[in-house]
């Protein structure tokens, strides 16, 4: 796969601002994080506008397209070209003639924008919205320490939030809790996406490690890590209900509320030292 006309973003930008503390302004720059609209084209075919981050596209590209059930296998994106245009920056991929977009009809399915908020703006059918994944395979078992370890590293790996305090982060930690990659965008979707492309990108085992997210664990969330092989799953916030029944059937521990020294294991916690030997039901 090449890359092509790819214009380097830092993920935020400075805008003068007058900053109020206790009744007196100052006026000075500050980080404002970027969100412009990203063309996702297939074949020449558009099938998205995702409004992202302009950061790690290539990453994007890549796992979008696996998330989404648009390509199986990454061998499957052929090439992709970034193209900064005026009204935004268009992502065009050539896939591969067996690939699931390329079939008739598949490259229409989506018909709206997809907000940075939003997992599945714009998909038309009940069964394309509500996707059941292939379970997961075993994984490991992780020490409580090592889901520490990786939440308390996670704080310091998001230069860009921590910079502009407005985009989501997604992390991937191996079996001892070393954070291994971290994308950051605007959109928690996004942010994943990115992770799992740039998972693929460095050959990572999804069996070999956990995930983790700076948002609520949605079905979305759930369904594309578990779309990834991901078998463990923590999330900064809540899961939903349907997150936790997505969880429960794709075999993927499901853990909401991770903070330093707490948490809450709602499915599958076998995979948890800590956990509960008895399943939940």
């Amino acid at each position: 796969m090449t890359d092509t006309d790819a214009v380097p973003h830092a993920g935020f930008v400075m805008r003068p601002i007058d900053r109020w503390r206790h009744g007196q302004s100052v006026h000075e720059d500050d980080c404002v994080a970027e969100e412009v609209p990203l063309a996702m084209l297939y074949n020449g075919v558009s099938f998205a506008v995702m409004m992202a981050t302009p950061h790690d596209l290539k990453d994007f590209a890549l796992g979008f397209s696996l998330s989404e059930g648009l390509i199986d296998t990454p061998s499957q994106l052929l090439q992709l070209q970034v193209r900064t245009l005026l009204e935004g920056i268009e992502l065009s991929m050539r896939v591969a003639d067996d690939a699931p977009v390329a079939q008739p009809g598949r490259a229409d399915e989506r018909l709206l924008p997809g907000r940075s908020g939003c997992g599945i703006c714009g998909t038309r059918d009940l069964e394309q919205a509500v996707r059941q994944p292939v379970p997961v395979g075993t994984g490991r078992v992780f020490a409580p320490e090592a889901l520490e370890l990786a939440l308390a590293q996670l704080q310091t790996r998001q230069p860009m939030n921590t910079a502009t305090g407005a985009v989501h982060a997604a992390a991937w930690a191996d079996h001892s809790g070393q954070i291994v990659l971290v994308r950051e965008d605007v959109g928690r979707h996004n942010a994943l996406d990115k992770l799992i492309g740039a998972m693929h990108h460095a050959g990572i085992d999804p069996n070999e490690g956990m995930m983790l997210v700076t948002s609520r664990a949605s079905y979305e969330m759930v369904t594309k890590a578990a779309s990834a092989g991901v078998t463990l799953l923590a999330a900064i916030s809540a899961p939903t209900a349907l997150a936790i029944e997505l969880a429960r059937s794709a075999g993927v521990t499901l853990i909401g509320f991770a903070r330093p020294g707490t948490h809450n294991v709602y499915t599958h916690p076998h995979r948890l030292l800590s956990a509960t030997r008895q399943e939940l039901t």
